[in-house]
């Protein structure tokens, strides 16, 4: 029976995937094996060393202390893709709404005063000052071509626009689905030099942090258009603002409203609505709660922010050991040479590494006496053990 530890609500049709008899979910559990997230905070929570695993049913892993759990050999999986509809969509809009002046039009004609004859009078004098452009005549640039940058620059490139992508660490999986009509950008400079519009699909990390700055932003084409629906501190604020006062930006359109941002008129701030559906919801809990049934019960990784994929079909007859260890020189001999001289063979093995870590897989004949196990977790380097 393994037990997961539930820090948010999570979809029903996710929970479905985790059978009762075999587990037990709740919000309120000790020693749980694994923990279910989604936007809870877990770097100020004591987590259970008990825990061989951490889900997180969205993209983003900012509320997870993946460093330290890295450290105890704990992988971390979240749903890439998932809500990447979701998100398309919501940016497709941040398109129309920067372009055609929608909200600050809308705000216009809901603070008219007067008769429906002075309404019209004001309408006809008022709509001038909203005159907006349409999408073909314009450049989009798509930072970051993961599941959602592809879709976005799939979409702008239907709907007409000249696309240019960047994203020097594209998957061949991602490469595929890109429409041949997405142009390469060299480097981010060179993108934000040819783009009237930029929208940004990367995670929040060091080297990403305020990335779309003052500088790119001053090589834009007048009155440009910066989108923001991955994370704050991806776009630098006060390099906006300023941007937008001086009148060489355009719009700034995102989904994070700060005091500094919320009022401003050429700013159009949602609540974070990225993936607020109830389809990404549900894809998203339901990806996840898969990916941790599969590593919980076969030791499988796949859709990790810190461990190398890794899948390996179950041999029969046999037990799987699941070993985290530190990416270090002779792990794999070492543990083979203790499962030697216990006399177990080896009937399957996969050993794949990801940085600082690496993860093995081992279908061993027969049964691994505890003793073994043992063994193993004592090996220097070794992070984490188990036999599935």
């Amino acid at each position: 029976m393994f037990r997961v530890l539930s820090l948010n609500n999570i979809s029903v049709r996710g929970l479905e995937r985790l059978p009762r008899d075999r587990y037990e979910v709740a919000s309120a559990l000790s020693n749980p094996h694994a923990v279910l997230v989604r936007s809870a905070d877990m770097h100020s929570i004591d987590i259970p060393s008990s825990v061989i695993a951490v889900a997180r049913a969205g993209a983003g892993t900012n509320n997870i202390p993946v460093s330290r759990l890295s450290a105890r050999g704990v992988p971390v999986f979240n749903a890439p893709g998932a809500n990447a509809n979701a998100v398309k969509e919501l940016v497709i809009a941040g398109l129309f709404l920067a372009a055609r002046n929608i909200c600050q039009a809308w705000d216009y004609a809901r603070n008219l005063k007067g008769s429906d004859a002075e309404l019209d009078v004001a309408v006809e004098q008022g709509k001038k000052k909203f005159v907006g452009y349409e999408l073909p005549s314009r450049t989009l640039g798509v930072i970051g071509l993961g599941a959602v940058g592809v879709e976005v620059a799939n979409a702008a490139h239907l709907l007409g626009m000249r696309v240019l992508g960047f994203d020097p660490q594209i998957t061949v999986q991602r490469a595929w689905q890109l429409s041949s009509g997405v142009q390469q950008a060299l480097s981010l400079d060179d993108l934000f030099s040819r783009c009237d519009m930029v929208t940004v699909h990367v995670p929040l990390v060091e080297a990403t942090r305020g990335f779309v700055n003052a500088a790119r932003i001053r090589l834009l084409k007048d009155n440009g258009v910066v989108l923001n629906f991955s994370r704050a501190g991806i776009v630098d604020e006060k390099s906006i603002l300023e941007a937008l006062d001086s009148g060489k930006l355009g719009a700034y359109i995102c989904d994070f409203p700060t005091n500094a941002v919320k009022h401003h008129p050429k700013i159009v701030a949602l609540p974070h609505l990225g993936a607020s559906t109830g389809e990404a919801e549900e894809n998203c809990a339901i990806m996840v709660a898969d990916t941790l049934k599969d590593f919980l019960e076969n030791g499988n990784v796949r859709n990790s922010v810190n461990f190398p994929e890794a899948v390996l079909p179950r041999t029969a007859n046999s037990t799987r050991l699941s070993i985290a260890n530190e990416n270090v020189p002779n792990m794999v001999g070492q543990i083979s040479t203790a499962l030697a001289n216990a006399r177990l063979n080896i009937a399957d093995l996969l050993n794949k590494s990801r940085g600082e870590l690496a993860y093995t897989l081992m279908d061993v004949d027969g049964q691994v006496p505890a003793g073994v196990l043992d063994q193993l977790r004592k090996i220097e380097g070794v992070l984490n053990v188990r036999a599935l």
